[in-house]
C-alpha cells in the first residue's frame, strides 16, 4: 500500500481511508446524497465506479483492492497536487462526512471487556455478599478467565437503520432520560463468510470503524415481563443510536488488539481503555458470529464496550451534551445531543 504520510489534523494515521460525504460544511445544508469518497489527510476526492472498479462500496469490499486506492492517492501527491482547478481533491473542511459504510446486517458483541465485566460483578454484588470487596473482584477475574478460555462471545442484533454519521445531531427520545454512551471498535465485514475458523477470520475483515452504540438503560428489562432477559430492540435501535464513523480504514492500517479506545462528555473523559483487554478477541468475535448466519460485505460487528458509559458514573446523556469519541488512528467522531420535543420531533 502506499506510504504517504497523512496530516495529523482529522485523528487518522493511516496513509488514506474511505468515507462519505456531503458538500457544504452541514451549517444547515445538507448538500444533497452523499458521496463515496476517498481521504488522504485533510483531502478528500470523490470515488466512482471507475475509481472502485466495482459498482458501489459493498461491492468493492467483497474483494478490497485496497492498493488501487492507494494508487489514486500516489497519483495525488505531486507539485500542486489538490490545489489545480483540475484536481479531483478538495480540503476535507470543505465537505460534510456522515457513516462511511452502508451494512446490511449490524451484529454487536456485549460483556466483551474483562474489567468491565469485573466492575459489573462487583456493583451489582448481593447485598448477601459479605466478602471484601477485593475478593469479589478476584472471584469474578477467575470467571472472566475461565470464560475467555471455555465460554463462547455474545451477541446481539442491531438495526443498520439505527446507522448514522455524527453529522446528524443525537436526538433523545422523549419516553425516557436515561439515554447512554457506549463506545466501540467496529470491524467492517470484506469477504461473505459463513461459519468461519478464528483462523481464516481476519482474511474476511475490510477494515475498521468507530461505533457508538447508544443505550436506553431503563428499556433494557421489561417490567411487564421480567423473567424474558433484556429487550435490545426497544433499548438500542432509536433512530440515530449508531453513530458511526467518520471512516472506514483500510484493515492492513491497523492492528486491532491494542488500540486506545476514549469517549469524553462535554471534555471530561468517561472511557479510557486498550482493545487488548477484550475477552474474545476480533478473531474469535467473527468465527462465533459466523456460525449462524453468513457475514455480508459492509457488515459491521461491533466488538463491545470498556468501562466508564453513564450508567457507571450516574451521569446520562442530556441535552446539549457533546460527545467525542476516538479508537487510535482511525479518527474522532463528535455527537451533539439534542432533546426530543414531547411531541416527539426534534
Amino acid at each position: 500500500m502506499t506510504s504517504t504520510t497523512p496530516a495529523p489534523g482529522t485523528g487518522l494515521t493511516a496513509p488514506f481511508a474511505v468515507a462519505r460525504f456531503r458538500d457544504g460544511d452541514g451549517d444547515g445544508d445538507d448538500g444533497g446524497t452523499a458521496r463515496l469518497g476517498l481521504v488522504a489527510g485533510e483531502r478528500i476526492r470523490a470515488l466512482d465506479e471507475a475509481d472502485l472498479g466495482a459498482p458501489d462500496l459493498n461491492a468493492f469490499l467483497a474483494a478490497p483492492d485496497w492498493d488501487r486506492l492507494g494508487r489514486l492517492v500516489d497519483e495525488g501527491t505531486g507539485t500542486g497536487a489538490g490545489s489545480g482547478t483540475d484536481s479531483p481533491w478538495r480540503p476535507l473542511a470543505e465537505v460534510t462526512l456522515t457513516a462511511p459504510v452502508q451494512p446490511r446486517q449490524v451484529v454487536q458483541a456485549g460483556a466483551n471487556y474483562r474489567t468491565h465485566v469485573i466492575d459489573l460483578v462487583v456493583a451489582h454484588a448481593p447485598t448477601s455478599d459479605t466478602r471484601p470487596e477485593v475478593e469479589i473482584r478476584e472471584d469474578a477475574a477467575r470467571m472472566m478467565d475461565e470464560r475467555a478460555a471455555t465460554g463462547e462471545p455474545y451477541f446481539f442484533i442491531g438495526l443498520p437503520t439505527a446507522v448514522v454519521g455524527d453529522d446528524v445531531p443525537l436526538v433523545l427520545p422523549s419516553y425516557s432520560e436515561q439515554h447512554d454512551w457506549e463506545l466501540e471498535l467496529a470491524v467492517v465485514i470484506g469477504r461473505e463468510g459463513f461459519r468461519i475458523t478464528p483462523e481464516e477470520a481476519m482474511d474476511h475483515v475490510a477494515g475498521y470503524t468507530i461505533c457508538n452504540d447508544i443505550t436506553t438503560r431503563d428499556r433494557v428489562f421489561r417490567e411487564d415481563s421480567k423473567g424474558i432477559g433484556a429487550d435490545w430492540y426497544r433499548s438500542k435501535n432509536a433512530p440515530g443510536f449508531l453513530p458511526t464513523g467518520p471512516f472506514l480504514v483500510p484493515a492492513g492500517f491497523v492492528e486491532p488488539h491494542n488500540l486506545a479506545i476514549t469517549l469524553d462528555l462535554n471534555g471530561e473523559r468517561m472511557q479510557d481503555a486498550v482493545t487488548s483487554d477484550l475477552l474474545f478477541d476480533v478473531p474469535a468475535l467473527i468465527s462465533a458470529a459466523s456460525l449462524n448466519m453468513p457475514l455480508l460485505p459492509g457488515d459491521l460487528l461491533l466488538t463491545g464496550s470498556p468501562a466508564g458509559n453513564g450508567a457507571h458514573w450516574g451521569r446520562l446523556l442530556r441535552d446539549g451534551d457533546v460527545m467525542e469519541g476516538s479508537v487510535q488512528g482511525l479518527g474522532t467522531q463528535r455527537v451533539r445531543c439534542i432533546a426530543e420535543s414531547a411531541g416527539g420531533s426534534r
